[in-house]
């Protein structure tokens, strides 16, 4: 079967300029690719295989002069055919920018790793915010070859594997795959001469100590970054960022929900029934909280403005202080006489001195009396 026009197959004029050639190869070459069609990839790798055949002549200006004075016959356009390594890293790049992959940075170059610390905080810390030193173990470029690797007075050389481009090109079929080189790991030179201090590393670990300001108002799971304190970079790249992860330590009074705080405050029998006032813990201090007569277990008491105000910005918070309600202990004879005295005289009157009790026991009444009816 003859074989299809090159221009025709990548939708081209025959005058089309480079950037169109490979405009066009790129759009078809997603289309087409056998990984974007499950239905029937066996009739997209052939319709795969034509287009980068085309692509591959009409790219190589020389094969491309030849096809247009003889046509197929004038060039060798099997796919084991070769092309420069710079043309090859170009089709690379689309297949990096088509399928979200991409080439390792020539140079050997490289971002250093971010790094994580757990701090841990008291509430007090996280609501006022403070200032703490942190001793972090890290990877920082070598002083004495000042991260090269190599020997001071000397310099790394060209690999002569890959010849400084830190990759490789192996054949697979009818794909040409370029891979890191195995020789200098990519890093496009070699150290002949290491550092001794480094090993030919180019960094070493020390332990760094560090300043970190808490902003007021941080909570479990917020971070804050610190820039370019995370790891060095290999081959004098740049380093990494450092990230302090807070996890604030339980209080033994307040809870935290958001912006607010919580806790329970106990009060006496006499001060439950009769009312009064009772001093409250809060962040700042002390205040005075009113307690009402007859107040019961369970009782919410709001103190605006007592809680906190969020590190993102928005309105301080509050205190909830939830009542409950001591029942006496270690009572005397003349104290167990006097509280039978007392309940003799509530439950002489008449009247309901205990309005969740009767309420609970009118529910089981109700309940049973389903049960039975």
């Amino acid at each position: 079967m003859a074989k299809e026009d090159y221009y025709k197959l990548l939708g081209v004029d025959r005058n089309a300029s480079e950037a169109e050639l490979k405009k066009s190869f790129k759009r078809l070459a997603m289309k087409f690719h056998p990984d974007r069609n499950k239905d029937d990839p066996e009739q997209a790798e052939i319709k795969f295989k034509e287009i980068k055949e085309a692509y591959d002549v009409l790219s190589d200006p020389q094969k491309r002069a030849a096809y247009d004075q003889f046509g197929h016959e004038g060039v060798n356009a099997g796919f084991g055919g070769a092309r420069g390594a710079e043309g090859f890293s170009d089709i690379f790049d689309m297949f990096g920018d088509i399928f979200g992959g991409g080439r390792q940075q020539r140079g050997g170059v490289q971002r250093g790793a971010d790094l994580r610390y757990n701090l841990e905080l008291s509430l007090e810390e996280a609501v006022h915010g403070t200032e703490t030193t942190i001793k972090v173990p890290v990877l920082v470029a070598c002083g004495e070859c000042g991260g090269s690797g190599a020997r001071k007075g000397s310099s790394p050389v060209t690999c002569q594997t890959c010849h400084g481009h830190g990759q490789v090109r192996m054949q697979q079929g009818f794909f040409s795959v370029q891979q890191t080189c195995p020789t200098c790991r990519g890093a496009g030179k070699q150290i002949k001469d290491p550092c001794p201090k480094c090993y030919g590393q180019g960094r070493v670990q020390e332990t760094k100590t560090l300043s970190v300001k808490i902003p007021p108002g941080v909570d479990t799971g917020d971070r804050i970054r610190l820039s370019g304190e995370g790891e060095a970079g290999a081959g004098g790249g740049p380093a990494g960022d450092l990230y302090v992860q807070v996890h604030v330590k339980e209080h033994p009074i307040f809870s935290r929900d958001g912006a607010n705080l919580s806790c329970e405050v106990p009060i006496s029998f006499p001060a439950a029934c009769l009312g009064g006032e009772i001093e409250v813990p809060t962040l700042d201090g002390k205040v005075i909280l009113k307690i009402p007569p007859e107040t019961q277990t369970g009782k919410m008491f709001r103190l605006r403005g007592k809680g906190v105000k969020p590190v993102r910005g928005g309105i301080t918070g509050d205190l909830l202080c939830k009542i409950y309600v001591e029942t006496p202990v270690h009572l005397t004879k003349e104290q167990k006489a006097l509280i039978e005295k007392l309940g003799d005289s509530l439950s002489g009157d008449g009247k309901k001195h205990s309005p969740q009790e009767h309420g609970f026991m009118d529910s089981v009444k109700n309940f049973f009396d389903k049960l039975t009816g």
